[in-house]
């Protein structure tokens, strides 16, 4: 088998060593996606629920490139600046995984990448 890379189709071009995503087989391994535009690169500074919003759509947009969809998430990982947020979070959180939710883990990071609020890494199957 043979890995491929995977970015968001109208997404700005990553400039560090790292693939948004990797397709493996029938395996989709995403990279930890913050709340970005993915047109503009502009960071989402809104509150947890607004990031978290942003986060699970580029999750989304991501898995739809590689061939997938939330349907198929088998685990996240979710890094939250604060855990005071988790009930927060939660409430988004379920809008996007509505039938069987994923494995999950979710810790509270030291720091996140540009001080952002939320951060979530996926793996799933293709669809």
């Amino acid at each position: 088998m043979e890995k491929r890379a995977v970015n968001q189709k109208g997404a700005l071009e990553v400039k560090r060593p790292y693939s948004p995503a990797i397709v493996y087989g029938d395996m989709v391994f995403l990279s930890g996606q913050i709340p970005q535009n993915p047109a503009t690169g502009d960071l989402i500074r809104g509150d947890l629920r607004e990031q978290t919003r942003a986060v699970l759509d580029n999750v989304a947009r991501l898995l739809e490139a590689a061939g997938s969809d939330m349907a198929h998430v088998l685990k996240v990982t979710v890094f939250l600046a604060d855990m005071d947020d988790y009930a927060a979070f939660n409430e988004v959180y379920k809008d996007y995984f509505k039938d069987v939710p994923p494995a999950r883990s979710c810790v509270q990071a030291g720091r996140l990448p540009f001080d952002v609020k939320v951060e979530i890494e996926a793996i799933a199957t293709k669809a």
